[in-house]
């Protein structure tokens, strides 16, 4: 589910009937919605119909489809991808938007993992139509423009993209860097967090009115021809429309971009040490996010509150780090990820779980997903993977 209905700009009172312009056309109707007919839908109003096609372009797809990596091993991985992206920003290589800056790093047939770092500037207009995105905005700010209207976002935000809008991000200074999962199944907030109406639950770790929509329509009158960079699955068309497709007036429904903060999400602890799913913040197709975020401690007598060693029989464990001091591990710095997976015990750094036994606070910073079927190295991420990471474990 979406953060709930919402409504913006002009739209008629009942939904299929004459929504007529002031010059007395028609506003083209467009119905955007999941499942078929059966899911979250919004009702969208075009100055101009979205099917003015004037031509279309095949290309290959930005970025590319993720092959995987010549190295193959079952084994733990860390990224560490700080660096090579911050030199790529000192050569001047992130002049692009954020499509052409994406690398990608995991992948399997329910999610891609990506890092994108891309300079200021509007990108391209883009539309996802296999996919639903979301981006953790770690570095940076600026403005999602789409057919739903305008979205500041900022960093520490989770930016949630429906397949099928148009968009492209507009940075609001400087360079931005993006986690991003892309699905092409649904995102959706845990189930177990909702009533049978769908409302937020007290108990859950956010409410509706943590969720930031879009604020107002962009309701573009530009008959400029216009080239939108379509992508499903692994193949891309570029279609050039006869006018500016961020055109509508007007929308409501269940179905839109959405910004959620890191910072808003509300820790839940305990006496004895919390598993993840406490952590959970959206479910999709085949996977969860989780986000670690400052928090108290368990605070039961003589409690570890390190991670305990555990082997995630039944999924992959994917963590980014983002800030703060990731006291579990020793020698992760911001940016960096690590990559555990199914079957093959991972746990705290030597030493870590005798010095957390009354700890109080953490003030770490980290964005999981577990996946249920297991990931493939991509072969962009090979130039940041570092080989000693599996023997990280043995005592100092």
């Amino acid at each position: 589910m979406a953060p709930g209905y919402h409504r913006l700009g002009e739209v008629p009172s009942k939904r299929h009937v004459a929504f007529r312009a002031p010059n007395g056309g028609l506003y083209a109707e467009e119905v955007a919605g999941l499942e078929g007919f059966g899911g979250r839908y919004s009702i969208l109003y075009h100055r101009f119909a979205p099917t003015r096609v004037m031509k279309v372009a095949e290309v290959d797809p930005v970025p590319a489809a993720p092959a995987p990596a010549a190295e193959s091993t079952l084994r733990h991985h860390l990224l560490r991808t700080a660096g090579r992206l911050a030199e790529a920003d000192q050569d001047g290589e992130l002049d692009g938007d954020e499509l052409a800056g994406r690398r990608w790093l995991l992948f399997n047939a329910d999610v891609r993992l990506a890092l994108s770092a891309f300079g200021p500037g509007p990108g391209r207009l883009c539309r996802n139509g296999g996919s639903d995105e979301i981006h953790f905005v770690h570095h940076g700010g600026g403005r999602l423009e789409s057919t739903y209207g305008l979205l500041e976002y900022r960093a520490g935000d989770y930016v949630v993209i429906p397949k099928g809008t148009t968009y492209r991000f507009v940075p609001s200074s400087g360079g931005n860097r993006h986690f991003i999962v892309e699905t092409p199944g649904a995102v959706r907030l845990p189930r177990r967090y909702q009533n049978a109406e769908g409302q937020l639950l007290e108990h859950a770790p956010y409410w509706e009115r943590d969720f930031r929509r879009p604020t107002e329509v962009v309701a573009n009158d530009d008959p400029t021809p216009t080239d939108v960079w379509v992508r499903v699955g692994d193949r891309a068309a570029v279609y050039t429309l006869d006018h500016n497709p961020l055109d509508v007036v007007g929308w409501d429904g269940h179905l839109y971009p959405y910004a959620f903060s890191i910072h808003d999400f509300e820790p839940i602890t305990g006496r004895q040490h919390q598993p993840p799913p406490v952590h959970q913040t959206f479910e999709l197709d085949g996977a969860v996010i989780c986000s670690f975020c400052p928090r108290r401690l368990d605070d039961g007598p003589d409690v570890v509150t390190a991670p305990y060693n555990h082997a995630n029989l039944d999924s992959d464990e994917v963590l980014y780090y983002v800030d703060g001091s990731f006291f579990s591990r020793r020698g992760i710095e911001s940016g960096a990820l690590t990559w555990h997976p199914k079957g093959i015990p991972h746990g705290p750094a030597p030493g870590v779980a005798e010095a957390s036994i009354g700890k109080t606070h953490t003030d770490e910073l980290a964005v999981m997903v577990d996946t249920f079927r297991p990931l493939t190295l991509a072969a962009g991420a090979e130039a940041f993977d570092d080989g000693a990471y599996p023997t990280s474990w043995l005592p100092d």
